[in-house]
């Protein structure tokens, strides 16, 4: 039986599957393990909080400047063909606020920081120097991984709220030169159709997208294989399953945030 399975390649890519999903659920239980009993490398932490949030900054910013302009540029058209005008503003911002920003920031960091991190834990892998940290009684988790996936969690929601700042400051400049928009309108519909709840709720998934990307990519390093093919194969896997794990997962985290916990 066991020969057959190897032998077909769909089912033993379902094996494989369903062995790495078990593996990768016994490494957020001792990455949890770690946690609630207070094992965290504050220096390495605040380390990675630099790394991920003040160092992604750039094209985090220049990334949800755009997004933003775009937007702007491609509902105002038809918004002003229509007669709706007025609510241009606030549509940019709720739409940039629910699901531009928070996805198009986790792809950014996921393509910059998550090959990074799988990139770093994977080389550390080949070289034995795990081995090294777990020979001297330090624990990868403690010292390594752990760190990664706090500041994964807590700066992304803040380069979020950057990234909805800067977008909603290109979308303004866009409605009001380039399409004539007036300035007092398109604040007033912000206001009107942007709420708190929305911005908090985008931030959450941020949070949880970071969660992600940290989790996927110091698996994967840890997971890596020899030489340098398998470094370049297990930053390949981090990316794309990250990425893979955001665009599945944002439908769910919608879903529940915006039409279960809204209607009530």
């Amino acid at each position: 039986m066991l020969q057959q399975i190897h032998k077909d390649p769909i089912m033993a890519r379902m094996t494989q599957a369903i062995e790495s999903t078990g593996e990768y659920t016994l490494f957020l239980r001792d990455a949890l393990f770690f946690l609630l009993r207070g094992r965290i490398h504050w220096t390495n932490t605040l380390r990675q909080m630099a790394f991920i949030g003040t160092d992604s900054l750039p094209i985090v910013l220049i990334t949800g400047l755009a997004v933003g302009m775009v937007f702007c540029l491609q509902i105002s058209g038809v918004m002003i063909k229509y007669g709706s005008s007025g609510v241009i503003g606030g549509v940019t911002a709720m739409s940039l606020a629910r699901e531009l920003t928070p996805s198009f920031t986790s792809v950014v960091v996921a393509g910059r920081v998550g090959a990074a991190i799988a990139a770093e834990i994977g080389s550390m892998k080949v070289t034995e120097q795990l081995d090294a940290l777990t020979a001297m009684g330090v624990p990868p988790m403690y010292y390594l991984l752990l760190p990664r996936m706090l500041s994964a969690v807590v700066m992304m929601p803040l380069l979020t709220i950057l990234a909805l700042g800067i977008g909603l400051v290109g979308g303004t400049v866009v409605g009001v030169l380039a399409k004539g928009l007036i300035l007092t309108t398109f604040i007033d519909s912000i206001k009107s159709l942007l709420y708190i709840e929305d911005v908090l709720k985008a931030l959450l998934k941020s949070s949880f997208f970071g969660l992600l990307i940290a989790t996927i990519a110091c698996f994967q390093g840890i997971k890596t294989g020899q030489g340098a093919q398998g470094v370049g194969e297990a930053t390949t896997k981090a990316v794309v399953y990250s990425l893979i794990a955001i665009f599945v997962s944002n439908y769910f985290l919608t879903f529940l945030l915006f039409t279960v916990l809204a209607s009530a």
